[in-house]
């Protein structure tokens, strides 16, 4: 599976690296224009906040994209026709895209930290940070796909999804510039979770309570799978 995902793979994957770059580094930079003055605080904020700016996009647009466009081409019925147990498919559709990610994620961060000045403590916890924040974003745009018929659909509440996450989660300022009962929400929300324990993977001292936020993002991924594994089994 993971062979046949890859060879489909490589007519975008030059394409995925760019859309990675600019999702990042684009929006990074963007999100400095909106305060009057960059602090060294804010200007950390912004470029540890960037690898989930890349991650939410992956999860919550281009894996659903990718499978709608295989409904669109008639191919989606033949992938599950394919002789190999279903849950390889989503495993190879984790692998692939998570791995198509990483070299523009990488590049993301880069530019923002050179735009703004600011040297990362980088340590071996961003590896785990970031496979689980894109293993919790690929179960929810996977399942997803798989349990809404049309593509149409699928790409409203995808994009409407991550232009509410974008702007609504404090992923690149502090969770204490919302108000009381936002700061609950994101509590239990998963997308505060990633941009926590990414940050963490990238610094140091800034962070506090990483195992909570890593037993967040642990749930949501439980939660994520199991419905996809639901939805995958309830399909003919």
């Amino acid at each position: 599976m993971m062979r046949f995902d890859a060879g489909r793979a490589r007519e975008y994957a030059g394409m995925m690296a760019i859309i990675q770059v600019f999702m990042g580094a684009g929006m990074a930079i963007t999100y400095g224009f909106l305060y009057p003055v960059v602090t060294p605080t804010i200007a950390m904020y912004i470029v540890t906040g960037t690898p989930t700016l890349a991650l939410i996009p992956l999860g919550f647009v281009m894996v659903p994209m990718g499978v709608s466009q295989q409904k669109v081409e008639k191919t989606f019925d033949f992938i599950w026709s394919l002789p190999a147990p279903r849950s390889a498919q989503a495993a190879s559709t984790f692998v692939l895209w998570t791995g198509l990610a990483i070299p523009g994620m990488v590049a993301a961060v880069a530019l923002s930290a050179w735009r703004y000045g600011v040297s990362l403590s980088v340590s071996p916890a961003i590896v785990p940070a970031v496979l689980l924040s894109a293993l919790m974003a690929i179960s929810v745009g996977f399942g997803m796909a798989l349990a809404i018929e049309s593509p149409i659909i699928v790409g409203l509440i995808t994009n409407t999804l991550v232009f509410g996450v974008l702007l609504f989660s404090p992923i690149v300022y502090p969770l204490s510039h919302l108000p009381t009962w936002l700061i609950d929400v994101h509590r239990v929300l998963p997308f505060y979770a990633m941009a926590q324990v990414v940050r963490a993977g990238l610094t140091t001292g800034i962070v506090t309570d990483v195992a909570h936020w890593y037993l967040v993002l642990i749930v949501w991924t439980v939660i994520g799978w199991s419905l996809t594994a639901w939805v995958v089994g309830r399909r003919r």
